[in-house]
């Protein structure tokens, strides 16, 4: 733990997750309004609507319903905005994935690492997770709607709702849960240019979820009970309260990469992962070795 705090201080890594946390509330809005244009076709639009607003308390931990009033307010303009507003949506929601590769790079960077991601491959990236994020929520939305219907039809003929309508609130809880954790696991195994184990991208994925969902509902509460900002931001309250738990997510987010990072450091030294090679004067000829036997 020590060893991952140094390294993550080192990095800049708070200076690293202000930066990105900033991009995400930037990519946001773009991308659920996105999201909800090109998906209305196809799902439920109260559905849609219920989904991400389980999301966004994952995201935000506290008023997320000032984000979802800013995506109700860019759909209801989608006409004023056109076609040709939406290539604009799609590049301002890839701006949080491009500075998360960024810090990413930074976190994962070694001295006399050569390895490089093509212009094209980096370019395209961000996209893929849009893409894959839009799936996620179709498919996560389309199950919320078909068991609605079915709880209907079966409260229809036989007067109760299923034993199972009781527990929606935790089954998209849950559903939140796996989602966040299959994203950061996706985060650590492809946005790094270096080829990271999958079992530790997993573990790191499960661990920095663990973490946040722990530290949102401290969050939350803090927020609600204990916090001044209102007084001392008034109006500027929300979007301090927003930037605050993003920047602390990513953080979390960064620090779970950190981990991963130094463990992947002393693979690549043949070393124990508990031991501390930062102070190893041979370390970069042990790292050197270690990749020309791995190349043979």
């Amino acid at each position: 733990m020590w060893r991952v705090l140094g390294a993550f201080m080192n990095n800049r890594g708070i200076l690293l997750a202000g930066g990105v946390g900033y991009n995400i509330l930037l990519s946001t809005i773009p991308l659920l309004a996105l999201t909800m244009v090109l998906l209305a076709g196809i799902v439920d639009e109260q559905q849609l609507f219920k989904v991400i607003t389980f999301q966004l308390n994952h995201l935000t931990s506290a008023h997320a319903e000032v984000v979802l009033q800013a995506v109700h307010a860019l759909i209801d303009s989608r006409h004023a905005i056109g076609t040709l507003g939406i290539p604009v949506l799609v590049v301002f929601s890839s701006f949080a994935f491009h500075n998360l590769e960024g810090a990413l790079a930074i976190i994962f960077r070694s001295s006399d690492n050569e390895l490089k991601r093509s212009a094209w491959k980096s370019a395209l990236l961000p996209y893929a997770f849009i893409a894959v994020l839009g799936i996620g929520l179709m498919i996560l939305a389309l199950t919320v709607s078909l068991f609605t219907h079915i709880n209907q039809v079966w409260a229809a003929f036989h007067g109760q709702d299923l034993l199972l309508a009781s527990l929606s609130g935790f089954m998209l809880n849950l559903a939140s849960f796996i989602g966040v954790f299959l994203l950061f696991s996706a985060i650590y195994k492809i946005m790094p240019v270096e080829k990271i184990a999958l079992r530790r991208a997993l573990v790191g994925g499960f661990m920095a979820t663990l973490l946040w969902e722990g530290v949102r509902l401290l969050l939350v509460f803090y927020f609600a009970h204990l916090s001044y900002v209102n007084t001392v931001y008034s109006s500027l309250a929300t979007m301090i309260v927003l930037l605050f738990s993003l920047k602390v997510g990513t953080a979390i987010l960064l620090l779970g990469a950190q981990a991963i990072a130094e463990l992947e450091r002393n693979v690549r030294l043949g070393v124990p992962w508990y031991q501390d090679t930062r102070n190893n004067s041979n370390s970069k000829t042990n790292q050197r070795q270690a990749r020309q036997r791995n190349a043979h």
